[in-house]
């Protein structure tokens, strides 16, 4: 029984097809099924059931996909203790993260992990919403709030909070909001896909600003290319914004009459991979990041 094949059984159970698996690899769909067979051959049972209407476990491959798992994330353990010990950390790491903070976080710092694990090396998928860890091959994600999946494991690895700001070529042609009334009579950015984000609790008040918003968009990447460029006027991650105010880009607005709502940041991560070196090393790292005053 070839481990690498075990990798192919757990891969074609998580992504529901031979030829997804043939694509991910890029090799072609015969090598897939030789290996399928080599495992069925090998420990003597049918593990799939197939179809016209697609793939399904056997009872025989129910109970091999939850050992397969097991035994791979031994390997891949101890294949990462050794590697370390032998020549530091090293290898891929999936990660997927928001645009937003990509940008903001993984990106500007990427040299520094560099020149400390030089065998490390990123594949970063930036996307807004939530990935599929185990069908996407996501090794860490990066994810604000809630985290809410009882199969992954959790690391809170810092503190995120938002503030309203404006572009200084929207304020020359609009003013500058003294309270949060005049915000009324401005340009406002909402987020579509995420409604809540849309609530901007006041300080002086119990009830929220309902954000509208003269304009949408559905990436936060996107929000803060907008305000930018002096759309208007939006909530903005304070550690995206700080250094446009810095460069005289953006501007911070009634400071004091919002809450921030400082949000917990979370590298998630599959239960079976948590533990290898490559993994912990990224997650130190932009622990330390976040962390940094």
């Amino acid at each position: 029984m070839e481990l690498d094949d075990l990798r192919v059984f757990v891969r074609v159970t998580e992504l529901g097809t031979l030829s997804a698996v043939a694509r991910e690899r890029q090799v072609p769909v015969s090598q897939i099924t030789r290996a399928m067979t080599r495992l069925e051959s090998a420990l003597q049972t049918r593990l799939l059931h197939r179809s016209t209407h697609g793939l399904s476990l056997t009872d025989e491959g129910d109970i091999c996909l939850a050992q397969a798992r097991s035994m791979l994330d031994s390997a891949d353990t101890l294949e990462g203790e050794l590697g370390r010990h032998r020549q530091g950390v090293q290898g891929w790491v999936r990660v997927g993260v928001s645009a937003l903070m990509a940008q903001c976080v993984v990106i500007p710092h990427l040299p520094t992990l560099y020149a400390q694990h030089p065998g490390l090396h990123l594949d970063i998928r930036a996307d807004d919403r939530m990935v599929d860890m185990a069908r996407d091959g996501i090794d860490i994600a990066i994810r604000s709030g809630h985290v809410g999946h009882d199969g992954l494991v959790a690391r809170q690895i810092g503190l995120a909070s938002r503030s309203l700001y404006a572009a200084p070529s929207y304020l020359a042609r609009h003013g500058t909001p003294a309270h949060p009334d005049d915000l009324s009579h401005h340009h406002l950015i909402g987020l579509s896909h995420v409604p809540a984000m849309n609530h901007w609790q006041r300080l002086d008040a119990p009830h929220s600003l309902h954000v509208q918003g003269a304009s949408r968009v559905d990436h936060t990447a996107l929000l803060l290319s907008m305000v930018q460029h002096g759309v208007g006027i939006s909530r903005l991650l304070d550690v995206a914004a700080r250094p446009l105010v810095a460069n005289g880009q953006l501007v911070p607005l009634l400071q004091g009459c919002f809450e921030q709502d400082a949000i917990a940041i979370y590298a998630v991560m599959l239960p079976e991979r948590h533990r290898l070196p490559k993994i912990r090393a990224c997650v130190d790292h932009w622990a330390a990041v976040l962390q940094a005053p």
